[in-house]
């Protein structure tokens, strides 16, 4: 079986790392349905989209 062509390419590149810093939480939300909405039960991780999109 052949290799795949992009594969000399990809071998090229470094492996990458990524960083997170430790995350402290100290509140919850104590509505779990607004919880559930926003896909976190940590009000810190609530950050809603804001951007806008992109016009041609």
């Amino acid at each position: 079986m052949s290799e795949c062509k992009y594969q000399q390419q990809m071998d090229q590149f470094p492996v990458g790392s990524a960083y997170v810093p430790w995350q402290h939480f100290d509140q919850m939300f104590d509505n779990l349905e607004k919880a559930f909405k926003t896909g976190t039960i940590f009000p810190e991780l609530d950050k809603p989209f804001e951007g806008r999109r992109c016009v041609k």
